[in-house]
């Protein structure tokens, strides 16, 4: 049984649901942030509330990420958000890249403090003069310590709600070894956990790729990321490896006494997973219509709407709870509230993402059965309700499985091979990231992004070069790079 479902009033729909076109990402993008309640705007520019929906998602996010890191022995503890200016500075690569992003605390009251203090825009400078203190000798080593926070990065002029913004939510997890290899496996053990929750939970096809000498970490050795694509064509950097070798332990003095009795300076590693990634699932996997969630990081996956009438009200919200009883496992709710029609609550929770939409009736009390929606391909059939705990599984599984095809898919054609610069121009204005060839000059990849009006080397791609020359200055090229505008 299918009947037709009464959507919002053009008064509702202006108020309430969504009137922008995907293909207008700008526009789009923000009535999606504040009419599914994802978020919203404060008085101060470029720093947002992330309300309980979104919240939710990050709370999920970290747990995930947690469980997975306690089991490589890592421990989670928490430092201050204030860093004196002489901590900051010890590292002169790293502060050079970040000076221009630190809000600095120069005032108590009415009195000039005695040294600023920087807004933490990331946690080296605090963290690592503590290690000096505690590591001491091997036996002190591997030190792993997480901690999840907020940071600050002010320098940029136009923020973008979740993707860029001045104030936002991470983890920084901080490694320390008495060996260069294990620093290093660890890495790939890391990135995988990232890869793993950003693939099999957020259903997001991403790309793993080494930074450029020029994009990297600033102090690291070098620095690898996961990269995605967003429908507009811009590229975002996902969770994040850097590797620091002995850089920043030598400008903080962390050494230890080795099995042999000789100091050493430890081995570093860093990494990151940032709200940012809330921003790009929303962005590549929501509609005309409002938020898509995957079902795996959805807070409730199934929204039962009853239809009520006055003579079948009570039997109908009855076997609609019913119904949310043995659905336990979804998360499932009723929706009960009977100020607002049944049309106005289908389009609701399809604006607000839901994976799952049963609609119940005194007609389908009568057959046993139910309609149910999906918001993904917003298909609707006919299941018995004895058979809804047998195929909503599959169901959300094919969603789940449906969503990260689609990410890959939205990548993989939002990528083209440019042999020369007048290519990859045509490429970027097409709003898409070009695979080039170029050389390892910093000169070269300032020039790129400056005649292509902002396109910059995203990473190093794995495939071989063979006798191409750079697409800048002709030289013979290092390496294929994708390049592309990104937030």
């Amino acid at each position: 049984m299918r009947r037709k479902s009464k959507g919002f009033s053009s008064e509702e729909k202006k108020e309430i649901g969504m009137t922008a076109e995907k293909d207008d990402f700008s526009d789009w993008f923000t009535q999606l942030m504040l009419k599914a309640e994802l978020a919203d705007y404060t008085d101060v520019s470029g720093c947002i509330v992330f309300r309980p929906s979104s919240y939710a998602i990050w709370e999920k996010i970290k747990v995930l990420c947690d469980e997975k890191f306690k089991k490589l022995g890592v421990q989670n503890a928490y430092f201050p958000l204030f860093i004196p200016e002489k901590f900051l500075v010890k590292e002169q690569e790293h502060v050079k890249d970040f000076a221009p992003q630190v809000a600095w605390v120069t005032e108590a009251g009415n009195s000039k403090l005695s040294e600023r203090l920087a807004i933490r825009p990331t946690s080296e400078a605090m963290m690592y003069p503590i290690y000096a203190k505690w590591i001491r000798s091997w036996r002190d080593l591997p030190l792993k310590i997480n901690q999840w926070n907020n940071v600050v990065r002010w320098e940029f002029q136009h923020p973008v709600p979740f993707l860029r913004t001045r104030e936002f939510l991470w983890n920084e997890l901080h490694t320390a070894f008495s060996n260069e290899n294990d620093s290093l496996n660890e890495g790939k053990q890391i990135l995988g956990i990232y890869k793993e929750v950003c693939e099999d939970y957020l259903a997001l096809y991403g790309m793993e790729g080494r930074k450029t000498e020029k994009e990297k970490f600033a102090g690291a050795v070098f620095s690898e990321k996961l990269h995605y694509v967003l429908p507009n064509g811009k590229a975002v950097e996902g969770p994040c490896f850097h590797h620091d070798g002995q850089n920043f332990s030598k400008a903080y003095d962390i050494k230890f006494l080795n099995k042999e009795g000789k100091n050493e300076h430890a081995w570093q590693n860093t990494y990151a997973i940032s709200t940012r990634m809330l921003g790009v699932m929303f962005a590549i996997h929501s509609d005309e219509k409002g938020l898509i969630l995957p079902p795996k990081i959805a807070s409730n996956q199934v929204v039962i709407i009853p239809i009520l009438f006055e003579d079948t009200k009570a039997s109908v919200l009855k076997k609609a709870r019913e119904i949310q009883d043995k659905l336990k496992e979804f998360n499932a709710f009723v929706d009960e509230r009977d100020n607002y029609k049944p049309g106005f609550k289908f389009n609701e929770w399809e604006l607000k993402g839901i994976p799952i939409r049963i609609e119940i009736g005194p007609k389908d009390i009568e057959s046993n059965s139910v309609i149910v929606a999906r918001r993904d391909n917003r298909k609707k059939e006919t299941i018995k309700i004895s058979e809804l705990q047998k195929k909503l599984p599959l169901m959300l599984s094919d969603m789940q499985k449906s969503l990260f095809e689609r990410s890959k898919k939205l990548f993989r054609e939002k990528v083209e091979n440019a042999d020369s610069l007048e290519k990859l121009k045509k490429v970027i204005e097409g709003k898409k990231v070009g695979i080039v060839s170029l050389c390892k000059s910093e000169k070269c990849e300032d020039i790129m992004k400056a005649e292509t009006n902002g396109a910059k080397a995203l990473f190093i791609s794995e495939e071989k070069i063979k006798n191409e020359k750079c697409i800048i200055c002709g030289k013979k090229a290092e390496y294929f790079v994708y390049a592309g505008k990104s937030y």
